[in-house]
């Protein structure tokens, strides 16, 4: 499976965003697409997923692929989560052949035990990153993709989450979209 973006353009009230961008990804390939706040990361991740279309060019998928849009796990930049269900509730909302006792056993990966059966909304920034980033990799998909997946982590968690995204996405492609590469240098680079 491969997602093609070929010659994509978007821009808002005049701004140019993105400026004819051609970008593919393809299953067992780690990306990491970087640039400035406001060079267009996330407007490119929207393109991928089909919540933007772009004014010019296009995004297609390529193979044997049984679905007419991507099928994503995703880590937006916001996080998205139901605040008043649990973490293990987040789980199981995105997948139901987690029961609440496997998700808080993955979930046990990143974070403490102690955050789990409480209502996100009463959990620290970081803890509800990192609720993010399992909620996405537990998604039955064929792409992970991340944009700024690791703000509001310490430089330790940081690197506990990487390779928790790199274990859990076996071969699928993952898409990282953040300011740097930090952490991340060992994967192919799309600066924009």
């Amino acid at each position: 499976m491969t997602i093609e973006a070929k010659n994509v353009t978007v821009s808002f009230d005049g701004r140019t965003v993105l400026d004819n961008v051609t970008f593919n990804i393809s299953s067992d390939d780690t990306w990491v697409i970087t640039g400035k706040e406001g060079s267009g990361k996330s407007t490119l991740i929207d393109v991928f997923l089909g919540l933007r279309k772009p004014d010019k060019g296009y995004v297609s998928l390529l193979g044997d692929y049984k679905y007419d849009r991507v099928n994503a796990g995703v880590v937006f930049q916001e996080d998205r989560l139901c605040e008043y269900f649990s973490a293990e509730e987040n789980i199981v909302l995105v997948n139901n052949r987690y029961s609440e006792k496997r998700a808080g056993d993955e979930l046990a990966t990143l974070i403490s035990r102690e955050y789990l059966g409480i209502p996100v909304m009463k959990l620290p920034e970081d803890v509800k990153r990192c609720i993010c980033i399992v909620r996405a990799c537990c998604i039955p998909s064929d792409v992970l993709i991340m944009d700024e997946p690791f703000r509001k982590l310490s430089p330790k968690k940081r690197k506990e989450a990487i390779d928790y995204i790199k274990d859990a996405a076996g071969h699928k492609g993952i898409v990282y979209a953040q300011r740097t590469d930090e952490g991340l240098e060992a994967y192919k680079k799309f600066k924009l």
